[in-house]
């Protein structure tokens, strides 16, 4: 290879890198991070998704900046927090979470909008068209919500077999998370069990939720994650441990605080599906023509600790499979 094509050849890969094509257009990219949650203690955007980024070549600073806002699970604040991320012209908004997607989509019909997090069925809750083409501006990550919340029921059937009533805590409030309570209330029908629901609307909910359990104990119980259970979590986790029920949860965050086991996809698997789509926008790609992703991976975690607290000998079968067992 003579002088010239060498140069030709690095000028090529160097057009390849995100990092090169946001020197050529002289771009530093704006992410937005709208969430329905709680902010983490440093309000940075996730760790996970800027790792994933800079992976891709974009470097906080030099090709990509990014600025989160949080409700605290307050819905009412989205919209407000939607519309700062329209003033300040970002070039993709990031969001996590069913209200906030939904706040994000009527603040904008422009800014391309790549949903994250616990959002439900995309299609059924009126966000895009379908997985494959999506249409509007938005495009992302949705999950299943069905067969997961059918899979998690059996697996908690699995570890406690004499389970005849399940309580379930969800956030009526949310549309997404309700759909999820329905897959689940139909998933304990085919496993010939007695589901106890138990909507939440606000903090002082589980308080009242509690005391119902207490009058009438459930012989397991399921939290479905959303942004106000997330911020609750503790609470229910240390109530299932002092009263004795064995809990299912959707992500490995509640085992590792506590809870007894989790079957759901990592964040930071989740995380590099969703900057994988972004480098696709910044590079020209429409949301409408990239289609929804899916999980592909889902991890079981156990925490044996919790299991040999509460008197419960987790069958060696659903021991075998478990991707971590915290002891």
């Amino acid at each position: 290879m003579n002088r010239r094509d060498s140069v030709l050849a690095v000028i090529a890969l160097g057009v390849a890198t995100p990092y090169a094509f946001s020197q050529q257009t002289g771009k530093l990219f704006s992410v937005g991070f709208l969430a329905t949650g709680g902010a983490p203690p440093d309000h940075a955007v996730p760790a996970s998704l800027r790792q994933a980024m800079r992976d891709l070549g974009y470097v906080e600073g030099k090709n990509i900046g990014y600025t989160g806002r949080w409700a605290d699970a307050k819905v009412a604040r989205l919209p407000a927090l939607a519309a700062e991320m329209v003033k300040l012209n970002v070039d993709a908004i990031v969001t996590l979470g069913a209200p906030a997607t939904a706040a994000a989509k009527n603040a904008t019909a422009s800014i391309p909008i790549v949903m994250t997090g616990p959002a439900g069925d995309a299609v059924k809750l009126r966000m895009i068209a379908s997985l494959a083409r999506p249409g509007g501006n938005i495009t992302g990550v949705s999950d299943d919500a069905g067969p997961l919340s059918a899979k998690r029921m059996e697996i908690l059937k699995e570890a406690v077999p004499k389970a005849r009533r399940i309580a379930v805590i969800w956030n009526a409030d949310d549309e997404a998370m309700t759909m999820r309570y329905s897959e689940i209330d139909n998933a304990a029908r085919m496993l010939r069990v007695v589901v106890q629901p138990f909507g939440v609307r606000n903090p002082e909910d589980f308080g009242t939720t509690f005391n119902a359990m207490t009058r009438e104990p459930p012989d397991a119980l399921f939290l479905v994650a959303d942004a106000l259970t997330v911020l609750n979590r503790k609470r229910v986790i240390d109530f299932a441990g002092l009263h004795r029920i064995p809990a299912m949860y959707e992500f490995a965050q509640y085992v590792h605080a506590g809870g007894l086991m989790s079957y759901g996809p990592s964040g930071d698997d989740v995380n590099q599906i969703i900057a994988r789509l972004l480098d696709r926008i910044f590079k020209g790609t429409k949301p409408s023509d990239i289609p929804v992703e899916q999980p592909t991976r889902y991890y079981l975690t156990i925490n044996l600790n919790t299991a040999h607290d509460l008197g419960l000998t987790i069958p060696e079968s659903l021991a075998v499979r478990a991707d971590e067992l915290i002891q």
